[in-house]
């Protein structure tokens, strides 16, 4: 397994990381067992994982918590804390709120501190107030030891455009980010990882497979869309097979495989996060993480095609 210094963390970790959300949930989403999603877990750590994302919403640090007993000065682990509601637009989390959510989390992940927190998928309406009111009550959090270095994600489903984190970047207080970046979208190249590069800010990259790049009826729906709405050229693509152009011998094995490995060596992305609820699937999606970068010729394809499209996410 590579590694990577996350930044100004200076925490070193596996370029692969094991995200325990998604649509998966190590497998929850899906009716796996508790030892089944542990199993997934064990195999992460054999694989050399020692990057583990959870989160409050996703419900699995328990399980996380529990497959990690014994072993957690091995690994470094992020958690997140919802700070605005979807279905109460006037919501928005207090100071007290969120130091009882990290204090939850530390119980259910059994351990007296978490390495990298989050205030999780944040909107740019709501970044305000996570800088007046919930900045301060983090930066106490960390003086304590309960949490040990400020990160904040991106609503990248909601904000394909990045709309939030150019702001929080501004603010120079989040040691890591955490967005959304994929084939089909590669704006946060000029609009995030620009500023994280300079700023020495740590980054996590999500949404590096999705439906879109999972799932060969989605990924015809989409480029129909783009071709549709003009973002992509007429004639283009293969209407059946649009991305078919990158698998071929001293390229990609499939389109999954070049997905990360288009993610995993752009310039500013540290951790590739990852997401399964299968040991399988894990082991393939980790050898993909750990593949060459694409061929020159493919990567400059890609960006002829994809190099402006800001407004999907490839969920």
């Amino acid at each position: 397994m590579a590694t990577v210094r996350l930044g100004r963390t200076d925490l070193d970790v596996s370029v692969a990381g094991l995200g325990c959300g998604g649509h998966s949930r190590l497998g929850q989403a899906r009716g796996a067992s508790e030892a089944e999603s542990i199993a997934v877990v064990h195999r992460a750590l054999d694989l050399g994982i020692t990057f583990f994302d959870t989160a409050r919403a996703y419900r699995t640090e328990e399980i996380v918590g529990k497959a990690l007993a014994g072993r957690r000065d091995e690994v470094v682990i992020s958690s997140k804390a919802l700070v605005d509601r979807l279905d109460d637009h006037d919501y928005r989390a207090s100071a007290a709120e969120l130091r009882d959510s990290v204090h939850k989390s530390l119980r259910r992940l059994g351990t007296d501190h978490i390495d990298v927190f989050h205030l999780h998928g944040v909107r740019a309406p709501v970044y305000d107030h996570c800088r007046e009111v919930l900045v301060p009550e983090l930066l106490a959090l960390r003086d304590e030891g309960s949490v040990r270095h400020l990160a904040i994600s991106e609503a990248f489903i909601a904000e394909p455009g990045h709309e939030m984190l150019p702001r929080a970047l501004a603010d120079d207080v989040w040691d890591v980010v955490m967005v959304g970046f994929n084939l089909l979208n590669p704006s946060a190249r000029a609009r995030v990882l620009e500023t994280t590069r300079a700023r020495d800010v740590g980054t996590l990259a999500m949404f590096a497979v999705r439906r879109a790049l999972s799932q060969p009826d989605e990924l015809r729906r989409v480029c129909a869309e783009l071709v549709g709405s003009g973002h992509v050229p007429e004639g283009a693509l293969d209407a059946d097979d649009p991305l078919g152009f990158l698998v071929h011998e001293g390229g990609a094995i499939s389109v999954v495989e070049a997905a990360y490995r288009f993610v995993r060596h752009e310039p500013g992305i540290d951790v590739v996060l990852t997401g399964t609820g299968s040991t399988e699937h894990l082991e393939e999606n980790v050898r993909a993480i750990l593949a060459p970068p694409l061929p020159a010729d493919d990567l400059a394809r890609l960006a002829e095609l994809f190099g402006t499209v800001d407004h999907l996410s490839g969920n």
